[in-house]
């Protein structure tokens, strides 16, 4: 029981000390929490200061830089201002002077015009005074002009009316003169003004004929099928092929060339017949004279309906089929001639293409257009026959069988045999120039060609004041330089019709020549 007490009296004590430990601790717990909770009190008030202080000097500069650009802001203000000021016054000032300076002239002008109306009243008082004394001058002057005529008239023993007729002749040369400058001035001006044009309507006429050409020779070429033909054409003693050029009028030539038989001869009809003939000939078999008589005289009368089949194909393409019969058949005749290598039924049939195409575009008949250009060289089927120049046979072949005047005049002045009256005598020159000279159309051989050249570059020369001469565009134009201290302009112009006259004097020549006359003065200075 003892020991019961004892312990009982030991879990007392125990309990007792751990109340009273428990209250130690919690006293010692709070003076800890209460010293914490002064310690972050004091922090945070510490902490709340310093952000004070920070915000106070913070607002402190704010305050300052608020104040800085306010006085900034005051200062631009005020040298804006004072810059407007002065230039508002620097306007008002130059106004003010000009104010003052219209002002001034208008008080010179003020005194000019009183001056003006005081010199106008003098002059006008003068002036009625200075009239009077005209009119007594004037009738004086007549007096003495009416005298002067009588003595003149008793000098030169010569009434008024034949004085007057000597002075108006003289006027009328000066007149002339000065109307010829005009008229060659206006020319000038027109010729540029109508070059342009006609180079227009020239090319589209080109462009729109594209014929082709044929180059005939003076030979044609007749193959045999082996060499042993050759001599049954010369027959026994050569009278078959005496025969053979008797009848047909060519010369029948057998040399070396292989299987091959030349047939020469200007007249591409004559030739064409002894062609076909030779060839029927050698097909046949039988070659005889009487034989070649036969086939010759059978073959010429095929050749002539062949001719009057070309004349009416060719009347027909250009639309002339309204013409006579007998020109029909020296239109085809045509198809057999040649010029320059360029076969004038095809060159005809040309021009009458590009008449057709020029006069359309100058509103012209295009179909007596296409007439002349067809029959413009129908002369040259007849020249071996007839004397004389291939338009005006030409002409003369239109005048016989029919034809307007128009188109004779066209035929007869194409080469400017005579001076055209007309302007379809005018496009007949331009269009048979433009087929005989295009590049192609024609040839010569090359000797031929570097004479004339040379030709027309001497004549040129040959003239006093030609620097130097060239002869262009394959022989169709020359221009001559000339020396501008011996040649006048004027001069110049003459000498271009000088030289002009001796080319046509002195030459021959397809289409037509250009003469042109440089005369250029230079000055040169060097810088230096």
């Amino acid at each position: 029981m003892i020991q019961l007490n004892k312990i009982g009296a030991l879990n007392f004590a125990y309990i007792g000390f751990g109340m009273l430990g428990a209250t130690f601790f919690f006293f010692f717990g709070y003076i800890i929490r209460k010293f914490v909770a002064k310690r972050k009190l004091k922090s945070a008030e510490e902490k709340a200061r310093v952000m004070m202080e920070e915000l106070k000097r913070e607002v402190a500069n704010r305050r300052k830089e608020i104040d800085l650009e306010a006085k900034d802001l005051l200062h631009k203000t005020r040298v804006e201002f004072e810059k407007e000021s002065r230039e508002r016054k620097q306007e008002l000032t130059v106004l003010e002077k000009r104010l003052m300076q219209r002002e001034e002239n208008l008080e010179r002008k003020v005194d000019l015009l009183d001056k003006k109306e005081k010199s106008i009243e003098s002059r006008e008082y003068s002036i009625s005074k200075k009239e009077k004394e005209i009119l007594t001058k004037h009738k004086e002057l007549e007096s003495l002009l009416e005298e002067e005529k009588n003595k003149l008239q008793r000098i030169s023993n010569m009434s008024k009316e034949e004085a007057k007729k000597i002075l108006l002749s003289r006027m009328e040369g000066e007149i002339k003169h000065e109307t010829s400058l005009m008229v060659q001035k206006y020319m000038e001006e027109t010729r540029s003004k109508a070059d342009k044009e006609a180079r227009k309507i020239i090319g589209m006429a080109i462009q729109k004929c594209a014929a082709e050409h044929t180059v005939e020779t003076t030979v044609s070429v007749v193959n045999l099928p082996n060499d042993d033909m050759k001599g049954r054409i010369i027959g026994r003693e050569g009278r078959n092929i005496r025969a053979l050029e008797i009848a047909t009028g060519v010369d029948v030539i057998i040399d070396d060339t292989p299987e091959a038989v030349i047939l020469s001869a200007f007249d591409i009809v004559k030739r064409e017949v002894a062609k076909r003939s030779l060839e029927k000939l050698i097909e046949d078999g039988r070659i005889h004279p009487g034989r070649i008589e036969e086939i010759v005289e059978k073959t010429k009368k095929e050749i002539d309906e062949h001719i009057k089949e070309e004349g009416e194909k060719a009347a027909f393409d250009v639309g002339a089929q309204t013409l006579h019969p007998e020109l029909i058949k020296l239109l085809g005749r045509l198809k057999y001639r040649t010029s320059y290598g360029q076969n004038v039924l095809q060159h005809s049939k040309e021009v009458a293409y590009l008449m057709g195409v020029l006069a359309g575009e100058l509103k012209m008949d295009s179909n007596l257009a296409r007439r002349i250009g067809l029959l413009h060289d129908i002369g040259k089927a007849t020249t071996h026959e007839v004397e004389g120049t291939h338009a005006n046979i030409g002409a003369d072949l239109a005048k016989k069988y029919g034809e307007t005047e128009s188109v004779i005049h066209a035929i007869e002045a194409h080469h400017q045999d005579i001076e055209p009256r007309t302007l379809m005598a005018v496009l007949i020159q331009a269009a048979d120039a433009i087929s005989a000279t295009r590049p192609g159309a024609r040839r010569e051989t090359l000797e031929l060609y570097i004479k004339r050249l040379e030709k027309l570059e001497s004549i040129a020369d040959s003239f006093k004041g030609v620097e130097k001469s060239f002869a262009i565009q394959a022989g169709r134009e020359i221009r001559v330089i000339v020396q501008p201290d011996k040649i006048s302009d004027a001069q110049a112009t003459a000498l271009a019709r000088d030289i002009t006259k001796k080319i046509e004097e002195s030459l021959e020549y397809p289409g037509q020549i250009k003469v042109t006359v440089i005369r250029e003065t230079r000055a040169i200075e060097y810088a230096k």
